[in-house]
């Protein structure tokens, strides 16, 4: 009996792919993609232990949302900045001169704290053209524009504030930075979890509820073009995981007390800038300038104006940021902001920023913030000195860096 050969393919037809290739490649993929969630959820594990739980009690994991609220604000305008292939020295002088004009303008002149706040958001705006012209339209490298305007801002708020601060701020801006939703609808018995603000379940399981059908709708719409979308029991797992995560959250500030208005703030920017990054057609333009700038400027993208008006914004946000931490602190101090641009840098490309532009996600930048502040957190908790903080800090930010260009080679040999 003779046995037929299996067919072989032609010389100039390439092979199939291998079953470990294309599992390897999607396992690359997914491992770039959710590799910051799962570093971050091994961390929030790690010191959960090591703090024997205190880490995740309700007042500490109220406390590490507040106390970090301006870094991840500060985050959110930095990861666009990167994305576009550029950096930002000087965001915690800004934030710092802001938070003098604010203390100058609600303190010294009494002048009402909505117009106050105002004016100091269009003093951040000014602030971002300043810069963004250099840079943009002068074609200095923003390094170089950024590390000067870190020593002229920071100058400028010593010349506001001397040696003093200037405080106390208005109960209204404290309340925007320390205060908490009022409980709308009394609080509700949880078992041996005792009782909890029923406002503030509400609204997790309402914001749970959008992220699982936002995400099922960006899957139909992905089938719909004939991309890959991945087995469904794996998504029906990730939207239980991140459904239990928020919702942990959501319970223990419940419990705590209710939604601080900080957190409600920095919810509708992350929502915002998502739209912007994702659907907006300026998002689209940022993102390839940081890909590849001269194939954006032959596309016809306005790459000037795109860099200009990146660089407004962060010094909005980076304004915003300045009234909320005066708001904690109560007064306006002539060293806030120190390093501030450094928390903020670390956050974005531990979050998944890439060195060289064009790659990012705003939530990423979040994700990243936040492992920062579990990692200050915890070791506070533990006690440990400000110098092994620093050096945990440190080899994180390395650690990120270091597996963005790993993925990167890989990648590129897999090709």
């Amino acid at each position: 009996m003779s046995s037929v050969a299996p067919a072989r393919p032609d010389k100039g037809e390439a092979p199939p792919p291998s079953r470990g290739g294309v599992a390897d490649r999607i396992f690359s993929v997914n491992l770039r993609q959710s590799g910051i969630y799962v570093a971050f959820a091994l961390i929030v594990a790690l010191f959960a232990i090591l703090t024997h739980g205190s880490l995740l009690s309700p007042e500490n994991m109220s406390n590490v949302l507040v106390q970090n609220s301006y870094i991840l604000i500060l985050s959110i305008g930095m990861i666009l900045v990167i994305i576009a292939g550029h950096i930002d020295l000087s965001a915690g002088s800004v934030v710092a001169v802001c938070g003098a004009i604010s203390a100058v303008l609600m303190v010294n002149h009494h002048v009402p704290w909505p117009l106050a706040v105002v004016l100091t958001l269009v003093a951040g705006a000014l602030i971002g053209a300043w810069q963004g012209y250099w840079i943009a339209y002068f074609e200095i490298p923003a390094f170089i524009v950024t590390l000067a305007g870190m020593l002229i801002f920071r100058a400028l708020t010593l010349t506001v504030l001397g040696n003093q601060g200037i405080g106390p701020f208005p109960d209204q801006v404290r309340t925007l930075a320390n205060g908490f939703l009022p409980g709308y609808f009394g609080n509700v018995g949880l078992g041996p979890l005792g009782g909890a603000d029923l406002f503030t379940l509400i609204v997790g399981v309402i914001g749970v509820a959008g992220i699982v059908l936002t995400q099922w709708r960006a899957r139909q719409g992905r089938a719909g073009y004939g991309q890959n979308v991945g087995p469904l029991p794996v998504f029906i797992v990730r939207m239980a995981l991140a459904a239990f995560v928020v919702m942990f959250i959501v319970v223990q500030l419940a419990r705590f007390k209710n939604l601080p208005v900080v957190l409600i703030l920095l919810t509708v920017l992350v929502l915002a800038y998502t739209l912007l990054t994702t659907r907006a057609v300026f998002g689209r333009h940022m993102y390839a300038l940081g890909g590849n700038l001269q194939a954006a400027r032959l596309s016809g993208i306005k790459t000037k104006s795109v860099v200009f008006l990146l660089f407004v914004n962060m010094g909005v946000l980076a304004a915003i940021a300045g009234v909320i931490f005066a708001g904690r602190l109560n007064q306006a101090g002539p060293t806030a902001g120190t390093n501030f641009e450094l928390d903020s840098i670390a956050a974005a490309f531990i979050g998944g920023a890439a060195v060289q532009g064009g790659v990012g996600k705003v939530v990423g930048a979040i994700t990243g913030g936040l492992i920062m502040a579990v990692i200050n957190n915890g070791m506070s908790l533990l006690g440990a000195p400000s110098e092994r903080v620093m050096l945990i800090k440190g080899l994180v930010l390395l650690a990120a860096v270091a597996f963005d260009v790993w993925a990167k080679r890989r990648a590129g040999t897999s090709r």
